[in-house]
């Protein structure tokens, strides 16, 4: 059983607080949905857990160990998919995945198999000559979404995951994160309420960098089944 325990998190840009104090608790099987208006705190949380951010104070554990003095170790163990991914334009696929799966520590037989394996699970390999610089946005984002998974993480980050894509891209990439993120600790942040309500058990919602209402998906859902009037109720 994996653990995330977040510990009065505070993020400062400049004299502005990002994020304010905050806390919760995640184990393996949890999906978490991060909902909130622009500027909310989300993906800065998401940097924070991930490791691409420092806190300003506060601090992150999984399975008991600090991200901010064991980043390298955690690391290992995370996937991260920022929100509109980029950069790498003149790598093609096939070493951009394998340049994740070496960055996460895999070598040798388990390095191999993992690439492949990613590959094969997300339709990559006609691509894997091909440069990111020249994919389209759907599906640049499955190589991203390839580098965050390669090393099978026990823990997910997604920022905004089906951001641009059309809405034949974005059911088959939401049944295949439902499907590997069964044992994993998975928050997404989504501005696409239809989305928290197909995929997410619980939902952290975020207002000017706190967490302002925390609970089961169904808590929040009206007599219709939609979050629409809890979200303007939260995090406006």
């Amino acid at each position: 059983m994996n653990t995330l325990n977040v510990l009065g998190l505070t993020k400062f840009y400049g004299d502005k607080p990002a994020l304010a104090t905050v806390s919760f608790d995640a184990c393996s099987g949890d999906f978490i949905g991060l909902l909130g208006a622009n500027g909310a705190g989300k993906s800065t949380l998401i940097k924070c857990l991930s490791g691409v951010l420092t806190p300003s104070s506060g601090d992150i554990f999984f399975n008991k160990r600090s991200i901010v003095t064991s980043r390298t170790w955690c690391q290992y163990r995370i996937g991260y998919l920022p929100e509109s991914p980029s950069g790498f334009e003149d790598l093609t696929v096939a070493e951009f995945v394998k340049f994740s799966a070496a960055s996460h520590g895999l070598s040798g037989a388990e390095y191999k198999q993992a690439v492949i394996m990613v590959a094969e699970d997300l339709e990559l390999k006609s691509l894997s000559r091909s440069r990111l610089a020249d994919l389209s946005k759907g599906l640049r984002q499955r190589v991203w979404l390839a580098q965050a998974l390669v090393h099978d993480p026990d823990i997910l980050f997604l920022d905004e995951p089906t951001d641009g894509l059309d809405p034949i891209q974005k059911v088959a990439l939401r049944r295949y994160i439902l499907e590997i993120a069964k044992n994993k600790i998975v928050i997404m942040s989504t501005h696409v309420l239809e989305e928290a309500e197909a995929m997410c058990g619980r939902l952290l919602i975020m207002n000017n960098g706190h967490i302002v209402k925390d609970g089961s998906t169904n808590d929040f859902l009206d007599a219709a089944g939609q979050l629409e009037s809890s979200i303007i109720e939260y995090a406006s």
